[in-house]
């Protein structure tokens, strides 16, 4: 079921990683380098993905390779909103993927986030799908829609710098293929006709009731692919285990890429998700116990081994 690991999101991104804390991304190659390694122990046949970098930044990449990082995944990650928060056409896309190949010729690189929103219009968001499925499929392995259902109003979105990206902000809230209220966006039947070929990306909340809703539409499109997360941080909330076991059962009729992120605000150095840990073994142990629970090497086949 568990197809790959990718260790944190947007890593480069202060929405997601803090580089008060971390300004030379050290720590985070630490946490990668443990990570990576933890998750190998527990089950080589998992592809570990070095969590996907929003910008898109060759001398990243780098970086990240001078300080070690890449020895510990297989897959190196990108994401892109050339419609919504990039600087750059979505005509760019093939030259974007070709930069960070250029980089890493000895790792396949997958888009792990990709979307169009429908705040200005729901017919940006259609030739959003139908361009991105026209430049992308056939050109990455791996291509991950964000996201099925739009962000509920209530929620709030996960970001640092709201008041700074002033109108932007809301666009997080129309990145879905379906309304808040179940209703569905005209690019719904574009991604349909693409979605053998180009997975989700949908994040879960602690207890999230749209689980069920989201399972019973990702069949009924054909979905295969699936990208979501486990929370470092969730995983302190009561019955943290119990909401995890049933999301990935759930989820077990598609192949998943989970993502591992979010430190407990009472194990980073800051505060805040968005932190290093003090220890960062801990968030590796984390994943390692995850990936034993989700996707045993012991398996003889991809299911769940439920406690």
């Amino acid at each position: 079921m568990i197809e790959a690991a990718m260790i944190w999101n947007e890593p480069n991104n202060k929405s997601h990683w803090d580089p008060e804390v971390d300004p030379e991304w050290r720590m985070f190659a630490d946490t990668v380098i443990r990570a990576g390694t933890a998750i190998h122990a527990a089950n080589p046949a998992v592809t570990r993905v070095l969590g996907g970098m929003s910008p898109i930044d060759p001398h990243w990449v780098n970086h990240m390779r001078s300080l070690g990082a890449l020895d510990a995944v297989d897959v190196v990650a990108v994401h892109g909103f050339p419609l919504d928060w990039n600087l750059w056409s979505i005509h760019d896309w093939p030259a974007k993927i070709a930069e960070i190949e250029a980089v890493v010729p000895d790792k396949p690189v997958w888009v792990t986030e990709v979307g169009v929103g429908s705040f200005g219009a729901e017919e940006v968001q259609v030739f959003g799908v139908q361009k991105t499925a026209e430049l992308l499929v056939g050109r990455v392995p791996n291509i991950y829609w964000y996201s099925l259902f739009d962000l509920p109003q209530a929620w709030g979105a996960t970001t640092r710098h709201r008041e700074a990206e002033g109108s932007s902000y809301y666009r997080h809230f129309y990145m879905g293929l379906i309304r808040e209220d179940g209703s569905t966006k005209p690019a719904l039947e574009n991604y349909a006709k693409v979605a053998g070929e180009m997975g989700l990306m949908q994040w879960f909340h602690y207890e999230d009731p749209r689980l069920d809703d989201a399972v019973r539409w990702m069949k009924r499109l054909g979905t295969k692919k699936l990208r979501t997360g486990l929370s470092w941080a969730d995983s302190f909330r009561p019955n943290a285990l119990d909401w995890f076991d049933r999301q990935m059962e759930a989820l077990q009729d598609f192949e998943v890429t989970v993502t591992f992120c979010f430190t407990p605000e009472h194990l980073g150095i800051q505060p805040h998700h968005t932190s290093a840990a003090r220890e960062p073994q801990q968030f590796a142990d984390f994943c390692a116990s995850m990936i034993e629970r989700y996707a045993p090497a012991s398996a003889a086949s991809p299911t769940l081994a439920l406690a």
